[in-house]
Order: C-alpha cells, then structure tokens, then sequence
C-alpha cells in the first residue's frame, strides 16, 4: 500500500502525517515552533528553528509508521516571508508572520488604491499580506545587500520548505500561496511587474509559480531516508478546503486553528472582492487552480492559547469545553478578541481584545466559555456575508482546526447559524488536504473521489432556534461595536471611521 508524508508546517508548530491509501493514519510527529514578540504588534520566527522542527516531525511521523512513503505534500502558514541567501541557503532575517502588525502604517498609505489592488490580486492593503513584510525586510542592510550582489532569495514559507528540502535545487511555491502575496495577479495567475514595482520588490527573487498538484522536486537523501518527490503544496487554507472535498463551486469550510479561515469555492469564476471578504485562488478536483471568497478571523483558537499561556486562566486548552459546559449562559460576558486586531468583517488593524460584561461573578468559566462564543459569532458573520455576495445557500458547514474537536464548540455553532456542522474523522485536514493533492499527482489515490471516499464524518444539528439565539447574538454585536468605537476613537481628527 502506498502512503503519503504530509507536512503541515503551522503558526504554532510543524505537524507530520504518514498517511496510507486506505486514509490510516500510519505515523504522526509534531514539535512547537517558538514564538517571538519583539515589539507590540510584531511576531516573528526562526525560519532555521521552521525547517528543524518540521524534519524532527516528519522523522517521529515516519518511524513510527513503520512504512516507507512514496510522496511529499507540503502545506504551510500562509502570508508569513522569509528571506535567505542563496549561496549559503541561511536566513538573513527573521521570518515576518502573518499576523505581524508592523506595516500598518505603509499600509494606510496604500489606501488610495484598495480597489485597484482588490481588482488584480484579490486582497486589500493590510498588514498581513506579505508584500509590505517583503518591502520591509528589503530595507534592512544585511538583505539589501544580499539583493545588490545577486544572492537573495525570498518567499512565503512552503518555498523555504522546498528550496531546504531539494538541497537548493528549487525555488517554488503554488497558487494558493502565491496569491497571498499582493504580488501576484489572480487574473493572469502569474506575479505581476507593476505590483512588485508598487511594492519594490525584485521579481528575480520570487519562486516560480507550479501546479498545487505537481513537481516540486525531490528531498535530499538523507531528510526521510531515500530522496522522495514532492508533489503536493498549498497554502493551509486551501490545503484543509481540498481535505473537505470542497472543490466545486458551491462548498464551504471553516478552520479553526490560531485564526479561523471561512472559504467559498466558486470554481472558475473569479469573485469580486469586498464587504471584508477576500477573493483567492484555492485548487478544483485535480489540483488546478481554482476561485474561491474568503473570510480571514484573525484569532481563533489562539483566544484559548492567550487564555492558557498569557494569563493563566486555562491550565491546557482541552479544560475549556467542560468549563464552557458548567454554565447555563454566557451571563452577558462576550470577548472580543482583537489580539492583532480585527479581520473580516471589519478589518480593523487598529482593534484590540476587550471583554465586556464583568461582574464579581465572573469566573473563568465565563471567560473560556466567551472565548469559544467569539469562535462561533465571528464565523456566522462572516458566512452571512459570503452567502450574500456569493449569491449562495449553504446546507452546511464543514469544519476543522485543533479547536473543532470541542463538541460544545460545534453545537454552538450550530445554534447560531440554524444549520447542520458536520467535522470529519480527521480534523487535521490542512495535513490531508497536502496529502490529497501530493497523493494524487504521485498515484496513491485514482483521483480526488478516491481519496475523499476514506473519510466519514460527524454531524451537529441545532438544538435552539433562532429566537432563543437572537439575544444572545445581539449581545456579541454589541460587544463588537465597542471595540470599534474604542479602536476609531482614537484616530486622529479627520480620520475617524464611523461606527455601523
């Protein structure tokens, strides 16, 4: 039986499947990747420490397989750069992570051109995309002068991955990565000269744009044992869109990992980007590119860690369910979790967390219990949306993400939307949909039915009806709407942005 290594390299840490063709989990590896916060807003990574701990993870995963595999898939933290020097293959810089802050400044400055940029690649000038990252690593010495003598190299983090992993012989990504640069026109799906001129950014010092199902070259013997292909990437989102089956028009999922990521496919008709959504390029049944809306919450299942690590209120992420279940209500406490700022639908750089609703009684039940209403809240915004302007009914919702293995999570969110969730066997499915794609380039699955067809999954209907949730989700607007006010408050004269 063939098998797969599927390497899902996270914010948090680099996770490694060895998956089988009849969808068995052979071997799992996995290793934390630190996190570094060296000014207010900012957030970086060791790319080094990256590749380290993804090796270390697949070799946990394969040894405990006891299998050899036969492919590579590779998925991977979207929108977070790295810069190397070619000849010696070491970073120059730290890795800038997608939920840097950092450029937000630049990024006002780009205001003026919102539509135009929206037109050609999807997005809109934020401080999470790469571009400004790129412009802002390009102005520190070492890199700059890497980039004068010929020897820079940049790229999101699965061409770091495959550039170490081919021993240098490849300097690649896909797509779904590719247009989440701001570089890249999902028009023309290739980089374009005029928004790598807006952003000064070299052309020369991109990867070359491959099939998310394809050659990406073979690893160095040595890393797995025997050089093996890789051929398989995408970036984490559209990765877990494919490992739902969702690649016809119409599907949707959600994943709530370090952020929650809502995705639409619309197959091949580009949608127009707007209302805090975001149009991106995601993969069809064989691998090829396709269209899809995307919805981007910034904090997820990172309002749990926050809980965990940042103030102790939480001793492991897994007590939250049952302390969200030893209430009745939320009582009135709603957290707004604006850590790095809000994502859709408000795209508010300038946000920060707030908790509404304290009282004397407020235990850490309330706050555990708010941070998994926050989940749940923000995604039927953002569906509500994208069932608007995609002009789509949805029957359901697939979903997925470390935090989707809490049942009290999903029966929430059934209840605030009034319809069924269904999550797979297999959460992980940023790691499988790697797999799928890598799997059915490299012949472990016939095609994209095969290799869905090793999947089941479990259903979560409502139990409230709407009436009973409306109070409820009028209190999270309102908590919502507070931390608007709070953030535009603060702008200077002129610039205040009203509150809806």
């Amino acid at each position: 039986m063939k098998h797969v290594l599927a390497l899902d390299q996270g914010t948090t840490g680099s996770t490694a499947l060895v998956i089988a063709a009849n969808g068995r989990i052979a071997g799992r590896g996995y290793r934390e990747i630190t996190q570094r916060y060296p000014e207010a807003g900012w957030v970086e990574h060791d790319a080094a420490e990256i590749l380290t701990r993804t090796i270390e993870a697949a070799q946990e995963a394969i040894s405990g397989s006891g299998v050899k595999p036969d492919v590579v898939g590779i998925t991977n933290q979207r929108e977070t750069i790295v810069v190397w020097d070619k000849p010696s293959g070491e970073p120059l810089a730290p890795a800038i992570v997608w939920q840097d802050r950092r450029t937000t400044a630049r990024c006002a400055e780009l205001a003026g051109k919102s539509e135009w940029l929206a037109e050609r690649t999807g997005l809109r000038p934020d401080p999470y995309f790469s571009a400004t990252k790129l412009e802002y690593l390009l102005a520190r010495p070492a890199v700059a002068a890497a980039l004068k003598e010929g020897r820079l190299f940049a790229g999101t983090v699965d061409s770091w991955l495959i550039w170490k992993l081919t021993g240098g012989k490849v300097h690649a990504t896909d797509p779904t990565n590719a247009s989440r640069t701001l570089l890249f026109d999902i028009r023309e799906m290739k980089w374009s000269e005029e928004l790598c001129a807006l952003f000064h950014v070299p052309m020369e010092i991109l990867p070359e744009v491959r099939p998310s199902a394809g050659d990406f070259g073979m690893t160095r013997a040595g890393y797995f044992g025997n050089p093996l292909p890789i051929t398989g990437v995408a970036g984490d989102q559209q990765a877990a869109l494919f490992g739902q089956g969702c690649w016809t028009a119409g599907e949707t999922k959600n994943t709530y990992g370090t952020g929650a990521f809502l995705l639409l496919n619309t197959g091949d008709k580009r949608p127009a980007a707007g209302e805090g959504l975001l149009a991106t390029v995601a993969c069809n049944a064989t691998g090829g590119a396709a269209y899809a809306l995307e919805g981007s919450i910034f904090i997820a299942g990172a309002a749990i860690q926050w809980l965990r690590d940042g103030v102790g209120v939480l001793a492991q992420a897994a007590e939250s369910e049952a302390l969200a279940r030893s209430l009745e209500s939320n009582e009135g406490v709603y957290f707004v979790p604006a850590l790095v700022g809000l994502g859709a639908p408000n795209w508010e750089p300038n946000a920060r967390g707030m908790i509404t609703g304290l009282t004397r009684g407020t235990t850490r039940a309330h706050l555990a219990r708010a941070a998994l209403e926050s989940m749940a809240y923000g995604t039927a915004e953002v569906l509500a949306l994208m069932a608007a302007r995609g002009k789509v009914k949805f029957e359901s919702l697939r979903v997925d993400g470390g935090a989707s293995a809490n049942d009290w999570l999903l029966q929430f969110q059934s209840d605030v939307l009034q319809l069924p969730v269904e999550r797979p066997d297999l959460i992980e499915t940023t790691a499988l949909g790697a797999a799928g794609l890598a799997g059915i380039a490299g012949g472990v699955w016939r095609d994209a039915n095969a290799f869905i067809g090793t999947r089941k999954f479990t259903h979560f209907a409502p139990a409230r009806t709407l009436d009973a949730m409306a109070p409820e989700i009028e209190g999270w607007n309102r908590a919502v709407r507070a931390a608007l006010s709070w953030a535009r408050d603060g702008a200077p004269a002129g610039k205040k942005k009203k509150v809806k």
